[in-house]
């Protein structure tokens, strides 16, 4: 049986499938402010970050220089992203880009930053009413980092709609080739060639391709589509790819569905060809417009997304895949019990002593009911 290299909250060095961890501690947390990024590392993974746009451009783990792909350009590996328009409009969508950085907290136990982007009159019609405060936080001894936001439309602002907003990761090509979803919804995937002009047939949608000549054999003659990789919400709580060479999991958990719209039986993306991984908040994916945000009349509004958490593992070679996805699903237990956090230093993010809670009975009885 191989051994997991476990680094995260609530642990020190190595834990291995014999359950004896390593005592060595964890290194602190430091952080770099360069003229074009951020760099972030706990002695675990270092996490790049552009300056002032707060994209993610870099991950650094386990003796790989980058995670993501490095064929793309920095603006295109990992980014938050929304999709809006003016009443009656055609969307717009806009990869968010920071214009001031700012250390929010620093101390040898974790680091957090802040990349803002304010909006002015001037800027109506061409962004999104919204102020935006993009957030990243490393902690000591955490196999990953955690990012969330704050949106805020001010009172007397402009009318609009927001029709999607997520955090993207793409992956290497080149490394991350086996995805997993669910115990019963994972597998080796077809490449992003695949499903070029040269290898594919396009069905009745973009989305949907027949692979007609995949680089792997086996996958001929069969449909790939990102939609049907789709979850409930109330499922899509880890998910991710891996990595053989060296094996390396790389897993966006997302430990609470209260900053989700839709409630828990609506359905959204999780990871598909790219090898791309979404920590999605809200769409018209499944429902249509009746989901979508609406702002009228000026009128003042204020959201925290997040935290979500990505989460690095990986383990010594010959590994079996299924042991990386176990470790994350365990993982994903230890941030759902953590939840709310209390390390986001944000005013906006209620921590327990901040939140009530309600019990008891709750009786529906539907028209049926009442005329039987």
């Amino acid at each position: 049986m191989g051994t997991i290299r476990k680094l995260s909250r609530g642990f020190v060095g190595c834990c291995s499938c014999s359950g004896e961890p390593n005592t060595m501690p964890p290194a602190g947390v430091r952080i770099r402010v360069q003229d074009r990024h951020v760099v972030i590392d706990n002695g675990i993974l270092q996490l790049t970050l552009s300056n002032p746009g707060g994209l993610i451009t870099g991950v650094r783990y386990n003796g790989i220089d980058n995670l993501l792909e490095i064929l793309n350009k920095e603006g295109n590996r990992g980014y938050w992203d929304l999709v809006w328009n003016e009443p009656q409009k055609p969307g717009i969508f806009d990869v968010i880009q920071g214009t001031h950085f700012e250390i929010i907290y620093q101390d040898e136990n974790r680091v957090e930053v802040s990349f803002t982007r304010k909006w002015d009159p001037s800027l109506q019609g061409r962004l999104v009413p919204l102020n935006i405060d993009k957030r990243f936080a490393v902690l000591r001894g955490s196999s990953g980092f955690y990012t969330y936001a704050i949106y805020e439309h001010q009172e007397g602002w402009p009318d609009f709609d927001i029709g999607e907003t997520r955090v993207a990761f793409k992956l290497r090509k080149d490394k991350f080739h086996y995805m997993a979803i669910a115990d019963n919804r994972q597998r080796i995937m077809p490449m992003p060639e695949d499903r070029t002009p040269k290898r594919s047939q396009q069905l009745a949608y973009p989305e949907a391709a027949l692979l007609t000549n995949p680089i792997m054999g086996d996958l001929q003659g069969e449909v790939d589509d990102k939609y049907q990789y789709s979850c409930e919400d109330q499922d899509i709580k880890c998910h991710g790819w891996i990595c053989s060479t060296p094996p390396v999991g790389f897993w966006q958990i997302t430990p609470s569905d209260e900053f989700r719209t839709g409630g828990p039986v609506k359905q959204d993306l999780t990871s598909h060809v790219g090898p791309t991984t979404l920590a999605m908040f809200f769409s018209a994916h499944y429902a249509g417009v009746d989901l979508v945000p609406k702002f009228r009349n000026g009128e003042y509004w204020k959201k925290v997304f997040g935290p979500v958490f990505i989460y690095l593992n990986s383990a010594t070679d010959g590994t079996d895949p299924q042991l990386l996805w176990d470790d994350a699903k365990l993982q994903t237990l230890t941030e759902v019990e953590s939840w709310p956090y209390e390390f986001p230093f944000s005013e906006d993010f209620q921590k327990s002593e901040q939140r009530g809670s309600v019990a008891g009975r709750l009786l529906v009885r539907d028209k049926y009911d009442m005329l039987s």
